[in-house]
């Protein structure tokens, strides 16, 4: 007797609970008079005081996301077909595969951004070594290079000139 009771008791408790979610609506009539009403009025201004979206205040605003293209007419404006992007996911296996392909996109945008700066930092490393390469040429100081068989070779004039046009290309095309 006791359980059933108890069981009573929270079926009507539950039961009484239902309606606190509800939208509650603030309009004032046309004598100015402030009603509240769990229902919207079929027009005019609108103000949700709990649950739900708040409908626009005005009859300039745009329509409310289930307004009808017919009723947007009859307060004189055009509504433009809302985009596919516009809408969000409604389930949450479409919200999980909407986030799932922003973090990807994140991730791959990151990759693409460390690449960036990675390759920017070795073209900057191999520009200043270019930079190095052809103050050395042009400052006169004696320099040689290995030859064929090994053995080391001191450039001459035409090998110095040589070289500087070589390495003046390299600058230029590294540190553009």
């Amino acid at each position: 007797m006791i359980r059933r009771a108890t069981l009573t008791i929270a079926a009507l408790s539950l039961l009484t609970a239902l309606p606190v979610g509800a939208e509650i609506y603030s309009w004032r009539d046309k004598d100015g008079k402030i009603h509240y009403s769990d229902q919207a009025p079929p027009s005019g201004d609108v103000k949700v005081l709990r649950g739900g979206v708040q409908r626009p205040s005005s009859r300039n605003a745009a329509p409310a996301e289930g307004a009808t293209e017919g009723a947007a007419q009859e307060q004189g404006q055009t509504q433009a077909k809302p985009a596919a992007t516009e809408t969000k996911p409604k389930t949450a296996a479409d919200q999980e595969q909407a986030f799932r392909q922003r973090r990807a996109e994140a991730a791959e945008a990151q990759a693409k951004a460390d690449k960036e700066n990675k390759n920017s930092a070795e073209r900057e490393r191999n520009c200043q070594e270019a930079r190095n390469q052809l103050a050395a040429l042009q400052s006169g100081q004696r320099m040689a290079r290995f030859g064929e068989g090994g053995e080391r070779v001191v450039m001459d004039d035409a090998m110095r000139s040589e070289e500087t046009a070589r390495t003046q290309r390299l600058v230029d095309d590294l540190c553009r």
